[in-house]
This record gives C-alpha cells, sequence and structure tokens, in this order.
C-alpha cells in the first residue's frame, strides 16, 4: 500500500497559488495605500488588515456567510459550477485571505521606504508611470516585497483555522498537511501525525531561513 503524499501536494498547491494572487493583490492596495492621505489609510489598513488580528476560525466563519452554498454569492456563483465549499481551490480562497495582510503591510512598508526622488527624476526624463514602476519602484522594493511573499506562503501552507471551516477534511480531496495533523491526532495516530509535524516543520525552517537572508541581504543593501 502506497503512503498518501496527497496532503503535501495539496497544501503546496493551495499555497503557491494563493501565493501568487495575494502577491499581485497585495502590490496592488499597498502601492496606492501608500500613495493615500493618512486617515483614509488608516482606514483602508483596518480593513485590509483585520484578517492578521481574527481568529482564523472567525475568518473561516465569514467565508461561509459570504460563499456559502445557502448564501446568495454561493448560490449565484454555483450557477457557473463555481463552489468554494469543500473544495481544494476553497482552500485557495481561504488562505489567500489570511496571508494577504503579511504581504500587504510588508509591501506597503517597502514602498514607503522608497526614495521618491528616484521616481522623480524618471518622470523628467519622460519615462511612463509603468516603466518607473516596474523598473525602477520594484527594483527598489524587492527585497521587502520578496520577504512579505515568502511570509505569505508560509502563513498560506500552514493555514488550518478557515482552511478547516470553508473545505473541511476529505482524504484526497480537501486534505492538507495542518487539517492532515488533527485528523491523526483525533484518531491517536501519533505517529502519522508527527511525521506530517516534521514536513511542515522542515519547509517552515527552509521559509524563515529564507526570510532572514533577503531582511540580511536588505540591511547590506541599505548600509552600502
Amino acid at each position: 500500500m502506497s503512503f498518501d503524499w496527497y496532503p503535501l501536494w495539496n497544501s503546496l498547491r493551495i499555497a503557491a497559488i494563493s501565493c501568487v494572487l495575494v502577491f499581485f493583490l497585495g502590490i496592488f492596495f499597498a502601492y496606492y495605500a501608500a500613495r493615500l492621505p493618512r486617515v483614509i489609510k488608516g482606514v483602508l489598513d483596518v480593513f485590509l488588515t483585520l484578517p492578521m488580528v481574527l481568529p482564523p476560525t472567525v475568518c473561516g466563519y465569514f467565508l461561509l456567510l459570504i460563499f456559502g452554498m445557502k448564501r446568495p454569492l454561493g448560490i449565484f456563483l454555483l450557477k457557473f459550477g463555481i463552489k468554494f465549499v469543500m473544495t481544494w481551490y476553497g482552500g485557495v480562497l481561504a488562505a489567500s485571505v489570511v496571508a494577504f495582510p503579511l504581504m500587504y503591510r510588508t509591501a506597503r512598508g517597502a514602498f514607503e521606504s522608497f526614495d521618491k526622488t528616484l521616481a522623480y527624476s524618471g518622470q523628467t526624463l519622460g519615462l511612463s508611470n509603468t516603466y518607473i514602476f516596474w523598473r525602477i519602484r520594484m527594483p527598489a522594493c524587492r527585497q521587502g516585497i520578496l520577504a512579505g511573499t515568502v511570509l505569505a506562503f508560509a502563513r498560506a501552507l500552514g493555514e488550518y483555522g478557515a482552511t478547516s471551516m470553508l473545505i473541511g477534511y476529505t482524504p484526497g480531496r480537501t486534505a492538507t498537511i495542518s487539517t492532515t495533523v488533527y485528523q491523526l491526532w483525533r484518531t491517536n495516530d501519533e505517529k502519522g501525525a508527527m511525521f506530517w509535524v516534521l514536513i511542515n516543520l522542515a519547509i517552515s525552517t527552509v521559509v524563515l531561513l529564507t526570510v532572514n537572508m533577503l531582511e540580511s541581504r536588505q540591511k547590506k543593501a541599505v548600509k552600502a
């Protein structure tokens, strides 16, 4: 009987896809939020970072209220064959919601520390805002943005509360590392649970080492 690696594959798939979504959404909101007046930015910050301070199960509950099968939006999406409850891509939605604040706050901090004279210099040379953003601003902020991306990936990979609320645990369909650990522990399979804990621990260690390396490079770049 072969070992079931589905929880690892599904967790990596959910984390990778949600990380891509969070990357672009986080940069979009961070870029424009950094340019807003303080009062408006403060209100927007509260709204966009709520998932970071709310318990994950509360986030999952709100997602069920919005995308549940008996909710208006859930019924509407089902007409097009889209169902977020008890599906693996529902896990992408849950992971994206809880990981987004990490990407947003990190990217916003990077954009706020950007030397605006570089952008002004580009404008005086006739460069477009799109060119300035991708060729000047993004490279200058890359260390902070990369750190936020790695943290968002790690958060999505280890997500349990919102994921278990929205997609539950179905072996071979919605099982992730986190939900598998809980189910194995419930059935007194401590050996199996410890195996997945060690897998998650190894991945998380690599992620943290990557973040530390990026932060170290950023500090050296600032000193230089």
